[in-house]
């Protein structure tokens, strides 16, 4: 598996920065996918509650513990759970366990 790119952001307002590596180019992706990474949030970070327009995004989350915001409903979910955001909804996530939070993200164009 090659890492296409890795950096470090603070996402859509949320706390603290997050960790994004990116394991598909631009290409590879051939504008059906917007993202495909895998994303790693430390404890008490997290990504900021944003719409998606023109696209769907879905996480699977690998390790840790989360409140999952679901268009306003906060949801706790761990390992194995699968969230999915449609077009025209809105989600957001916070790493609340005290290790790091880890979930692959794809974001899925329409």
């Amino acid at each position: 598996m090659a890492i296409i790119e890795k950096r470090s952001v603070q996402a859509k307002k949320g706390k603290g920065e997050i960790t994004i590596t990116h394991l598909l180019t631009p290409q590879e992706l051939a504008d059906k996918c917007s993202m495909f990474a895998k994303v790693t949030i430390p404890p008490g970070a997290s990504i900021g509650t944003h719409f998606h327009n023109g696209n769907t995004e879905t996480y699977h989350i690998l390790q840790g513990e989360a409140l999952y915001n679901n268009n306003g409903e906060e949801i706790k979910i761990t390992a194995g759970t699968t969230t999915f955001c449609p077009d025209g909804e809105q989600h957001g996530i916070e790493n609340i366990g005290s290790d790091d939070l880890v979930f692959m993200a794809l974001i899925i164009n329409n």
